[in-house]
């Protein structure tokens, strides 16, 4: 694997995003279109896409809720166990100052601009994406989906 930095930091999981989520598209797509080029069949066409519709939100939400609701809360423990290995004492104060995206951001530091970016998230309330295009040496993270 090419060394992560900020522009290839993202991970897909291709079944869902380039199989089955572009397979329900075309099916949404299909079923509207038949809406209009069908007439005798018009009401079934608009249920079928419907049908497709909440399937694509359902895929979406569902895989997206758990994951990712799940990853983010061990973030959050990997921000303060870090923390408390650098500077020796409880985060709960520092933490519940920063957004979830400053928190994650900093995953990809190391140690010595951990200290430099967290300072600034603090002190200047820069963004996790700012936080992101600021890093000097990349950490990467591998392991979330």
């Amino acid at each position: 694997m090419k060394q992560q930095n900020y522009h290839n930091h993202r991970k897909f999981y291709p079944p869902h995003h380039f199989i089955y989520l572009p397979l329900l598209i075309i099916l949404e797509i299909s079923g509207i279109y038949k809406i209009w080029d069908d007439p005798g069949n018009q009401l079934v066409w608009i249920l079928f896409s419907v049908v497709i519709f909440l399937l694509f939100y359902l895929a979406l939400m569902t895989r997206q809720h758990y994951a990712l609701g799940l990853q983010n809360r061990m973030v959050i423990l990997e921000f303060k166990q870090r923390y408390f290995e650098i500077f020796n004492k409880r985060s709960d104060e520092t933490a519940e100052k920063l957004k979830f995206d400053q928190i994650a951001a900093l995953r990809f530091t190391y140690d010595d601009e951990f200290k430099e970016l967290l300072y600034r998230a603090l002190h200047e309330n820069i963004s996790g994406d700012e936080i992101k295009r600021s890093i000097k040496k990349w950490r990467a993270d591998r392991l979330r989906i």
